[in-house]
């Protein structure tokens, strides 16, 4: 074989080596220079980003804590990090920056995906580092105190959505000021969602009687907006419909034919949602509780086991050692006058807010139900401004985050936050229960809710 056939063979070969390099399968990782394993290079990524979830008793399906945990689901954990699927995280990293963002780096993708293409290793066990400690059961770290439910509820196998109000009462004869807070359901099989109000003791000198105007939903003939299902409330088919809740003086909220008139709500402390964690609040901030109030759960039960189910919720509380600078409250953004037409695939409706004082955004919580698709979260400033402060494209209902600005955002008296919605109920939405009819917003899961909490301080104390 003469020198210039060698040559020919080898360069033919080398061509061919440098084709299948570049032909590689998508989502296949290049051999790295040194072997990944899982105590020294995956570990330290889990115990960063997914234990929080990924352990005995908590919400996601298996625990990540070790190798001997993680190994039988290393190709389904490759392919949820690959899609992005995995860690939840929704918020569209264009706009906003914010402190619990647990999106994963490429080079994190990468070691995880590198370290299933070689085989799953586990390593040195010496290369491990320490597990994060996790007091049981709460995602703030073990509470001061826990408040519970007075008794067990009941909830049968099949039937409608039910609403029950538990009243809690705190005993506190001081006002106290909660660093930290996590609502805790019972039973996630059919605890939908968990709001925790503070109701504060009645005043000592009697106040005039409500006008019907100013009634709560339901409670007076006035009231034709609304209507009681079982013990549920929903919207009237035949209620008047306003998608842009925000051409309306109260941004959407209220349930009134009257819509000039805002109804005022109760005080929102805390909430469970699907996937949502405990509240930790940065230093110097905290939620108040006023002397003798009294704590009410409204827990929304959702019947979808197709067995009888037991619920005793409950909240954990983690005090302030000292008088906070910022008292933080939360304000509900919704619309309840919408409509969502049959088959339509990208519907879009609109609520605001008008700042009334000046004030810093803390947080911010998106809430939809199934129909749910994306949300925006705008803030429009009185000198024609206009700043995106969450999009979230890729609405997923199953995990409802608390996203926590980076930085407290200083908002100007007379802003105007503006939370734009597009829901899905076409035949292509696989959540969707029923295609074929309108929705309206309702309590239960079957229909709609359009619903953005805000966290904010008014002013530094």
């Amino acid at each position: 074989m003469t020198s210039r056939i060698v040559r020919s063979i080898i360069i033919g070969l080398a061509l061919i080596l440098i084709a299948g390099a570049a032909f590689m399968p998508a989502g296949r990782v290049q051999a790295t220079t040194r072997e990944v394993t899982f105590s020294k290079d995956v570990a330290p990524i889990f115990f960063n980003n997914c234990t929080e979830c990924h352990r005995p008793g908590e919400i996601a399906p298996m625990s990540l804590l070790s190798y001997k945990e993680a190994r039988p689901w290393a190709r389904s954990i490759r392919e949820k990090v690959l899609n992005r699927e995995m860690p939840p995280w929704h918020a569209d990293p264009s706009h906003g920056e914010f402190a619990n963002d647990r999106s994963l780096t490429k080079k994190e993708i990468d070691a995880i995906a590198a370290w299933v293409d070689t085989g799953a290793k586990e390593g040195n066990p010496v290369d491990l580092p320490t597990a994060p400690s996790y007091a049981e059961g709460w995602s703030i770290g073990k509470p001061d105190l826990v408040l519970t439910m007075p008794q067990e509820v009941t909830v049968e196998a099949k039937g409608p959505d039910e609403y029950q109000y538990f009243a809690v009462p705190t005993r506190f004869t001081e006002d106290r000021y909660i660093q930290a807070v996590e609502v805790r359901p019972g039973n996630r099989k059919v605890v939908h969602h968990l709001v925790v109000f503070v109701q504060p003791p009645p005043p000592k000198v009697a106040q005039p009687k409500a006008s019907d105007a100013d009634s709560k939903p339901g409670s007076t003939a006035t009231d034709t907006t609304l209507y009681l299902d079982g013990r549920v409330e929903r919207t009237k088919p035949d209620a008047p419909v306003y998608d842009d809740g925000c051409s309306l003086p109260n941004g959407g909220g209220g349930f009134r034919r009257d819509v000039s008139k805002p109804e005022p709500l109760p005080g929102i402390l805390a909430e469970y949602l699907p996937g949502k964690r405990g509240e930790v609040l940065e230093p110097g901030s905290a939620k108040r509780i006023p002397a003798g109030s009294t704590l009410v759960f409204q827990v929304h039960y959702a019947k979808s086991t197709g067995a009888v189910q037991k619920d005793r919720s409950s909240i954990g509380l983690i005090f302030t050692g000292s008088q906070p600078r910022k008292v933080i409250d939360t304000k509900l953004i919704f619309n309840g006058y919408f409509s969502i037409p049959p088959g339509a695939a990208s519907h879009r409706t609109t609520a605001c807010w008008t700042l009334s004082s000046d004030a810093e955004i803390v947080s911010l919580t998106p809430h939809m139900h199934v129909r749910g698709k994306a949300m925006e979260i705008r803030a429009i400033y009185p000198d024609g401004r206009s700043e995106v402060l969450l999009n979230v494209p890729a609405y997923k209902f199953s995990w409802q985050t608390i996203y926590y600005l980076k930085r407290p955002l200083p908002i100007p008296k007379g802003t105007r936050i503006a939370v734009t919605t597009l829901f899905d109920n076409s035949p292509g939405n696989k959540y969707n229960p029923d295609p074929t009819r309108a929705v309206r917003w309702g309590e239960p899961t079957y229909d709609e809710m359009l619903a953005a909490f805000i966290d904010y301080s008014v002013k530094s104390h």
